[in-house]
């Protein structure tokens, strides 16, 4: 794609960096933008999301390899150029779902962002990750990751931002960083809440459901209790902690007058199962899209493990097309 095309399309621009399978990449697209590149290394995220978006290249390898110029030539844009450049560094070494550390390896990724961000100097940047980086002692690699961007030379403004005002029926609360190039002479902003929260209920309506996870919770024990009798217990918005001596194991059966919990990329059996809010089952993948807010036409590749990991590392797409729409409007004035 040459600079040339980018221009005459009149769409705005964007560049998706840890893209996963394309949760932010459909939100973009929702809000009119023109994606010209998305970069992933993980397998199955980056098969998923060819299947997908068969029309914008993707970069599939690592982040830490991929030279600045070699970006913008396979994007078809020079310095300055771009509108928008996206990105979900890995959060799992802020994440409170697990032990933060500090120095976790995982959690330098953002340098990589930021180096893109400063040679290709898009007007916009947008960056998401969990609420876990901004509490505690974790505040201090907060404070570091806005420094950075700070200096490759934008208005930087960070913001809590909950999906499930966002028309996503999950209670998903993500920091959400947006900059502004300074030359712009825009301050940053964020979209404010804008819809009731969809509840279970509303969610599951009409789904159509055929990926079951096939684990035997016949077979599994927490306790004294086997799962399935965990799960007979449980009334709609209890947790498993209720009847057992200790924790360590999260189950939760869903109350479908509510939006659901958080999704997370851990694979149900591990730490956190997601019950039906009346059936005593793990939720399917497509219960599981809807909670989301991906469409039903979505096609997730791989077993119900992989399926699940997409589903819940992805930034919903309902949410990213408020963003984008926002920064579209307010910013870009596009």
């Amino acid at each position: 794609m040459s600079v040339h095309n980018v221009v005459l399309s009149g769409k705005p621009t964007v560049i998706s960096t840890f893209a996963g399978c394309g949760g932010s990449s459909l939100g973009y697209q929702l809000a009119g933008f023109q994606e010209l590149l998305a970069v992933e290394w993980d397998n199955n995220a980056v098969e998923t999301f060819r299947t997908n978006f068969p029309d914008v290249p993707v970069y599939h390898g690592d982040i830490c390899k991929l030279p600045s110029d070699e970006c913008m030539r396979l994007a078809g844009v020079k310095p300055g150029e771009l509108d928008v450049l996206d990105g979900s560094p890995p959060c799992q070494g802020f994440s409170t779902s697990g032990k933060r550390k500090f120095n976790d390896s995982r959690n330098s990724l953002f340098k990589e962002f930021a180096r893109l961000l400063n040679d290709l100097q898009p007007k916009v940047f947008v960056m998401e990750n969990v609420t876990g980086m901004i509490k505690g002692y974790m505040k201090q690699a907060y404070l570091q990751v806005v420094k950075a961007l700070r200096e490759c030379g934008y208005r930087v403004r960070g913001e809590v931002m909950n999906a499930m005002y966002f028309e996503v029926p999950q209670n998903r609360e993500r920091v959400i960083i947006i900059g502004t190039r300074n030359d712009l002479g825009t301050e940053p902003s964020h979209p404010n809440p804008k819809a009731k929260p969809i509840n279970v209920f509303e969610a599951f309506s009409d789904v159509d459901n055929r990926t079951f996870c096939n684990t035997d919770y016949s077979k599994h024990r927490r306790g004294k209790y086997k799962i399935c009798e965990l799960m007979r217990l449980m009334k709609q918005g209890e947790t498993a902690s209720k009847y057992l001596d200790r924790g360590g194991f999260s189950l939760v059966r869903l109350d479908e007058k509510k939006p659901s919990p958080t999704l997370q990329k851990v694979f149900p059996g591990s730490n956190i199962n997601v019950v039906h809010p009346v059936e005593n089952r793990q939720i399917t993948i497509e219960e599981a899209k809807r909670l989301a807010s991906f469409p039903d036409d979505f096609i997730f590749l791989g077993s119900y493990r992989e399926q699940w990991a997409r589903i819940g590392n992805s930034v919903p797409p309902n949410l990213m097309k408020a963003i984008a729409e926002h920064i579209r409007k307010e910013i870009l004035r596009k």
